[in-house]
């Protein structure tokens, strides 16, 4: 075994654009667990969205990482044995600086997301993620959070594809070195305290397994994975990844092409 725990981003590494996993995928899984590896989804994803997708992965046991590294939990149960998140002014903030651009906003805690707009951006997203927003339309959603103390752990803005950079580059200015502004997708810009990110799960596993980082890989496709790739020991990109990704580590297919069975192959030892 090359390395012996193995991460793994969600949308657009494992998941194909349709919203399966394929049976190629599945079966390399099980496989690279079979023989002793660790197999972990670390994903942006709440917490709500992504337990229920582990099942059909054979992943009933073990660590799943949400919110980009935020929020770590137990796979088969959902116990939380690590929340992060902002303090309530560092969440207010970040709200804030979005809501003065009038954008579509979500803000979650660890087991419930609130939205600005019911429209349908915010219907296609529920139906990718299998989760439902509760729509806050007679308020500011700073206003709800800061009245109601929520303890936020993620804030995000859906945009228009050809609007996502430009927005996060502005958000990195305004909001500084105390939060982490990061894309997970062409329509989502996703604002975390600094320090929050999918690097978290790489130390995480690291001391909770006592397996070396060098004995760690893992795979993305979108910039919110690079903490995750530069930080562990096997770095892999989806070829459909940002070229970001790409330029660091070893590109294997593209989600619709399995390429997180031909990275586990690797992992494994073997050769092509």
């Amino acid at each position: 075994m090359k390395y012996n725990i193995f991460l793994s981003d969600f949308d657009g590494t494992l998941v194909r654009g349709d919203g399966t996993v394929s049976e190629k995928n599945k079966q390399a899984i099980a496989k690279y667990r079979a023989a002793g590896g660790v197999f972990a989804v670390v994903t942006g994803r709440a917490l709500s969205s992504i337990l229920p997708r582990l099942e059909e992965l054979g992943l009933t046991d073990g660590i799943v990482v949400a919110f980009q590294g935020a929020v770590i939990a137990d796979a088969g149960t959902g116990k939380v044995i690590k929340a992060g998140g902002f303090t309530q002014a560092g969440a207010l903030r970040a709200i804030r600086a979005l809501e003065a651009e009038n954008h579509h906003i979500h803000i979650y805690t660890t087991d419930r997301f609130y939205c600005n707009r019911d429209d349908e951006p915010l219907k296609i997203y529920e139906r990718i993620c299998g989760i439902k927003a509760e729509v806050i339309e007679n308020e500011p959603l700073s206003r709800k959070a800061e009245r109601e103390g929520l303890k936020i752990v993620k804030v995000l803005a859906m945009v228009a594809k050809e609007a996502r950079d430009a927005l996060a580059e502005r958000l990195r200015k305004a909001l500084g070195e105390e939060y982490y502004v990061t894309l997970s997708a062409d329509y989502l810009v996703e604002i975390m305290p600094a320090g929050e990110s999918k690097a978290n799960a790489v130390e995480f596993l690291s001391e909770h397994y006592g397996v070396p980082i060098g004995e760690i890989a893992a795979i993305g496709d979108n910039y919110n994975d690079l903490p995750m790739i530069l930080r562990a020991g096997g770095k892999f990109a989806v070829e459909s990844g940002e070229n970001e990704l790409k330029k660091c580590a070893t590109v294997v297919p593209s989600c619709e092409e399995d390429g997180v069975a031909f990275a586990l192959e690797i992992a494994m030892g073997e050769t092509r």
